[in-house]
């Protein structure tokens, strides 16, 4: 709720501190922005454009994936990174999506609020109600962040944008990134056949070198395990990732007939901790 999270949250336009009253919050400059119905509040600033978030039918393909639990080893293994880093304070999901992930952290750490930031209103409308303590805020993973100076004890970031200052600027000192992304062999089974988009082998090194200036890596683990998933799942799989925005439809149905039924396909993400 954002009754837990409201001392952390700074305004988009003067980057003062924000207080709720009712359902508005507001800074000492006067700024305000009112909580819509659905439980999230919107900190983006006016110009900002949210053309690149995801549309209502790839969050209800993310929801129903992760609802039946595919995913679930990579949460699991992200909530017990989270308890070793012990973080003091809020936990903040950048690019948290459903607050599926996002969840799972806050479960294991039953003393933290965690604040779900996305630029999608679709998928903050089910971050809001996904768990007690989160509270939804939409925002430009690649502007200022609203949130304070040092404010977060934990930041996770689980297949989104990374803006490694913005990271840096909201971490407390001694803070920690839980930054999870998809290795080469990610749903290999499925790129070639249907087309999808691949991930370059040099990822891993391309995300350090661009964190880098601002974070120092920890540990690091890879998460690998095999899904053994029906035609309606690798249709939903699809829909709910980047290559939604680059498959054509009657393609992608050609292809996904040729497949079998169900089909064994491996997931396979890294899970790293930065300092």
């Amino acid at each position: 709720m954002l009754q837990d999270i409201e001392r952390y949250l700074a305004c988009p336009h003067c980057g003062q501190g924000l207080a709720l009253g009712g359902r508005t919050l507001r800074c000492p400059a006067g700024h305000s922005f009112d909580l819509a119905k659905q439980g999230y509040v919107s900190l983006l600033a006016g110009d900002a454009h949210t053309g690149t978030g995801d549309t209502a039918d790839m969050v209800s393909a993310r929801t129903n994936f992760l609802a039946a639990g595919h995913y679930r080893p990579i949460a699991d293994a992200l909530a017990e990174a989270a308890v070793a880093a012990s973080p003091e304070g809020l936990v903040a999901d950048l690019g948290a999506g459903t607050g599926y992930y996002l969840s799972h952290v806050l479960d294991a750490l039953p003393a933290n609020p965690g604040a779900a930031l996305d630029i999608s209103k679709f998928a903050l409308r089910r971050a809001a109600r996904a768990h007690p303590r989160i509270g939804a805020v939409v925002c430009d993973a690649w502007r200022p962040l609203p949130l304070r100076d040092a404010s977060a004890g934990l930041v996770l970031n689980v297949f989104a944008p990374r803006n490694g200052p913005e990271i840096r600027r909201a971490l407390r000192p001694g803070g920690t990134l839980l930054l999870v992304s998809p290795t080469s062999r990610h749903l290999r089974e499925l790129v070639g056949a249907l087309g999808l988009l691949s991930v370059d082998e040099d990822k891993q090194r391309r995300i350090e070198e661009k964190l880098g200036p601002y974070l120092a890596p920890a540990e690091r683990l890879e998460v690998e395990f095999p899904m053994r998933l029906c035609a309606a799942d690798v249709r939903t799989v699809v829909a709910m990732g980047p290559s939604a925005w680059h498959t054509d439809r009657a393609q992608l149905d050609a292809r996904l007939a040729a497949l079998p039924d169900p089909v064994e396909v491996t997931a396979s993400v890294t899970v790293a901790a930065y300092r």
